[in-house]
């Protein structure tokens, strides 16, 4: 059997309802879910179990809200006592892979990215910035397409490299449309729009990420246990300074998914376990190779099929 990696999702991936029967049935979960609304001085996880979906989507709540029941899957699973050999996650997924590795506690993870969440929001006022996911073009023209709109006076990046033919733009609301227009006469299939509440992973980001260095420089950042594939430059990080800077990046640079799976995959992974709602991750990982296992841990079933898929294997 191969190495395993441990991956948690980003944004996006939230539902109201995610977690409640990990609370209901789990001691431990409870507990956890109790912590982070103990930290965070408000109620998360009734936001998180009974919606409604528009406050839990606000980014302030999602991000504490994904790291709290990637956590909770996780510690669940861990009774298992399978190991992962490397972690990564998904933008805010990166600091779920942060806690699961040990660089950073549970304690104050929540409370960064409750931050981050804060300062993101706040960088752009609502409505001047704009994500849209292009599907069916490769990263080179596109980049092409957004420097032209760029130099013009309409900031827009490439965001997430998710996976072969799917890569989200950001910048500018207008710098985002006429990027989204250049990309289908370059051959795109499809531009759509998506519904976030600013321009994450493009150099607007700037002003949050300042803010975000100065909590990242007063938390404790310990050396990982395990390496984790940074969003940034896809490649393994594992001491703190190298973790700070990588996060402080991670704001206003492109999410480099693809490439960090395909690292994964050098580096001899061929399972991959996604913690959190969804299946997001494990479709991407799909697109990227159709060589890997990939099981997706979103509630107490789903955890328990794992495991015995995986000793199955084992034996």
């Amino acid at each position: 059997m191969g190495k395993i990696a441990f991956i948690f999702p980003g944004q996006g991936s939230q539902t109201v309802g995610m977690g409640q029967g990990l609370a209901g049935n789990h001691e431990k979960s409870k507990a956890l879910f109790k912590k982070a609304d103990e930290l965070l001085g408000y109620s998360l996880s009734d936001i998180m179990f009974e919606g409604p979906q528009e406050v839990l989507t606000k980014t302030v709540n999602t991000q504490p809200a994904l790291l709290t029941v990637s956590t909770a899957l996780l510690e669940l699973f861990r009774e298992s006592g399978i190991q992962a050999d490397y972690a990564a996650g998904h933008s805010l997924g990166e600091y779920s892979a942060l806690v699961a590795a040990g660089a950073i506690s549970f304690d104050e993870g929540v409370c960064i990215v409750r931050k981050r969440g804060e300062f993101m929001e706040e960088a752009v006022p609502d409505g001047l910035g704009a994500m849209a996911a292009v599907l069916g073009l490769d990263r080179e023209p596109l980049a092409e397409a957004a420097a032209a709109v760029t130099s013009d006076g309409h900031p827009v990046q490439l965001a997430n490299i998710n996976c072969p033919g799917q890569i989200v733009i950001s910048g500018t609301a207008e710098g985002v449309r006429l990027a989204g227009e250049k990309a289908k006469e370059a051959g795109a299939k499809r531009v759509k729009q998506l519904e976030v509440s600013g321009p994450f992973h493009s150099s607007l980001m700037e002003p949050a990420a300042e803010r975000l260095s100065d909590v990242l420089n007063g938390a404790k950042i310990r050396k990982a246990a395990i390496p984790v594939i940074a969003n940034a430059d896809a490649m393994p990080m594992e001491d703190g300074e190298t973790i700070k800077a990588n996060l402080v990046k991670q704001l206003y640079s492109p999410v480099l998914w693809e490439d960090s799976v395909q690292k994964m995959i050098e580096l001899g992974v061929d399972t991959f376990i996604e913690f959190g709602p969804g299946k997001v991750l494990g479709g991407l990982v799909k697109k990227i190779s159709r060589d890997v296992k990939i099981y997706s841990v979103s509630d107490e079933q789903s955890c328990k099929d794992t495991i015995a898929a995986l000793k199955e294997e084992k034996e």
